[in-house]
């Protein structure tokens, strides 16, 4: 690939980002937890699982023979 081709992908590359709205970490944090607070009751990681074998990481169950 010819340099001026790679630079042309850069620059068509830079027009792309330039239109991409951008809004400010503290307005993105907000949104951020907001959104994980109105769906902590659905989070497994902080409620649990409503039953034992809905949860993909329990321990399996072994076979004892006597």
């Amino acid at each position: 690939m010819s340099s001026l081709t790679q630079q042309r992908r850069v620059v068509e590359q830079l027009r792309r980002e330039s239109h991409i709205k951008r809004i400010m970490v503290s307005v993105a944090v907000e949104d951020l937890k907001k959104y994980v607070l109105e769906h902590a009751t659905e989070d497994c990681l902080l409620v649990g699982f409503h039953s034992q074998k809905a949860n993909p990481f329990r321990e399996k169950s072994s076979c004892v023979l006597l």
